[in-house]
């Protein structure tokens, strides 16, 4: 018994890299190159949109979210390109065009040898990152033989091919289309911007709910850039904090996701251009408000409970949380430049005085008779404890405010009030004052003062939002804000009688004075 056996050599050469790669043939004998989505192998894929990139989970992620026409948009064309785009394809594909899910090629002639078993087409890289990098495997069809196309001019032919406008609409958060954050200035603060704020007014009635959180919101703040004071920014359990509109549409305009655990706290940065934020995923980052990119990050090795920027030298922050250090950070160098230790399991609060020599940190460490380490006054310079015999009464202190005016600073207690201190050594609590009204109850309820430090606001764990009187420590207004505990409430700086508030259920509310 005689069996035939034929034989053909398929071979290929590039840089003497192997290659497995087969194409499809139709029943023509058509060629055929077929490619999914998932496989991501067409030059330049224009299927990918800003909404469906994946970072990698070291990069922040940021969620567009434009007028419905411009998503409409980019949704109704998912394979639209730049002409110089289809330009670098047809270059590989001699009557390549996307179609639905698959890429098909007609035949291609060969351009020498019309009996060759072999037929080369280029690797396509499916991003321009890809195209930096030499490509691994050539895709074969039993027509002819093409000629080689040398690693170097190819990768060239690549990189000009592309449209730097077409990349960055990929590029999530680009400053092409998010500019707009930091540049609009509010129609409705506008007119209060040439304006001396006025005296605080307390807000009644509802201007409108900010839906999106699908945690609770720890803290709300507004942007500290008179001009930019529209911008509201928040931090929730569900491990994203967003910056909204919250003097007029009440948009959200970005959300950001660096982090991969819950963020507890988040702050500006003085110029209003940077957020600064904590997680449970043991990180401290500062992410660019514009362009949604993570600038720098922090690993703390424990969870974050509180994060703060030095008032007189931004670079420099404080990170405190499920540790007994509190590390101060050198956003230049990456750095921990100062190290501040106690005897306590957790740091809840972290304030600055007036110049930023000392602060004050607020401990859950309370003994069985005394609360002598739960507020600690610490030197900067020095790392030193100053002093540990702030507050003797044993209850443990969520949130901590400074005066803006005065030399003095509130702390929220969990006995249901808050308590005034002088900020001045040696730190003495004033006996004779308190406020008291609202209910904290385990909760980290936050307060805060008013811009001419006229009116102390504060949470409560009954869902409601309390404004006193801070000289006279008497309760000005009560707002039945929400149906959890409101965690924070925040007042605005150049529109008159406005606050912010945020709950437990992930609920964010902006309040006026109304008519």
């Amino acid at each position: 018994m005689h069996y035939h056996v034929e034989m053909s050599s398929l071979v290929a050469y590039e840089d003497s890299e192997s290659e497995d790669d087969c194409l499809d043939q139709t029943e023509e004998g058509t060629p055929t190159f077929t490619q999914t989505c998932e496989q991501n192998r067409v030059c330049n894929s224009s299927q990918v949109t800003p909404h469906s990139l994946t970072p990698g989970p070291d990069r922040s992620t940021v969620e567009y979210h434009g007028s419905v026409s411009e998503i409409n948009n980019t949704s109704q064309h998912p394979l639209s390109q730049p002409q110089s785009c289809l330009d670098g394809q047809r270059k590989y594909c001699s009557a390549g065009m996307a179609q639905g899910k698959h890429f098909t090629t007609a035949p291609l002639h060969a351009a020498q040898g019309k009996n060759s078993p072999l037929q080369t087409l280029p690797y396509m890289p499916k991003s321009f990152s890809d195209s930096l990098k030499p490509a691994k495997r050539l895709c074969t069809v039993p027509s002819g033989v093409r000629p080689y196309v040398p690693k170097r001019q190819r990768l060239a032919t690549s990189v000009d091919t592309v449209d730097p406008k077409f990349l960055a609409e990929q590029v999530p958060g680009n400053q092409t289309r998010e500019s707009q954050i930091l540049s609009e200035v509010s129609a409705r603060v506008k007119p209060y911007l040439a304006h001396n704020p006025s005296t605080a007014g307390i807000p009644r009635r509802l201007l409108m709910s900010l839906g999106g959180h699908q945690g609770p919101v720890n803290t709300v703040q507004w942007c500290p850039v008179p001009h930019l004071s529209h911008l509201l920014l928040s931090a929730s359990m569900d491990k994203t904090f967003k910056v909204w509109d919250g003097a007029e549409s009440g948009r959200c305009l970005r959300v950001y996701t660096c982090h991969s655990g819950a963020v507890r706290d988040a702050c500006w940065t003085p110029c209003g251009r940077q957020l600064l934020t904590g997680s449970f995923d043991n990180s401290a980052v500062i992410t660019d408000v514009e362009t949604g990119q993570q600038v720098v990050r922090f690993d703390n090795q424990f969870k974050l409970m509180c994060v703060v920027v030095h008032p007189s030298s931004p670079e420099v922050l404080l990170c405190g949380g499920y540790s007994s250090v509190v590390k101060a950070w050198d956003s230049r160098s990456c750095k921990v430049v100062k190290m501040y230790k106690a005897g306590i399991q957790q740091t809840l609060d972290i304030l600055f005085l007036r110049g930023g020599t000392d602060f004050i940190t607020s401990s859950d460490c309370v003994s069985r008779d005394s609360a002598d380490r739960t507020l600690i006054a610490w030197d900067f310079q020095t790392a030193a404890k100053v002093s540990n015999q702030i507050y003797h009464e044993r209850y443990t202190c969520p949130s901590l405010a400074l005066h803006p005016l005065e030399e003095s600073f509130v702390a929220q207690t969990n006995g249901n009030y808050m308590a005034v201190f002088s900020s001045q050594q040696p730190y003495r609590m004033n006996k004779r004052r308190r406020y008291e009204g609202h209910k904290v109850e385990g909760y980290a309820v936050q307060c805060e003062f008013s811009l001419d430090g006229t009116i102390l606001a504060s949470g409560s764990s009954t869902g409601s939002a309390h404004f006193y009187d801070y000289h006279g420590a008497r309760s000005l207004h009560t707002l039945h804000a929400h149906s959890q505990p409101c965690l924070c409430v925040t007042q605005h700086h150049v529109l008159p009688a406005t606050a912010a508030t945020c709950d437990w259920a992930g609920e964010i509310k902006i309040w006026h004075r109304g008519l």
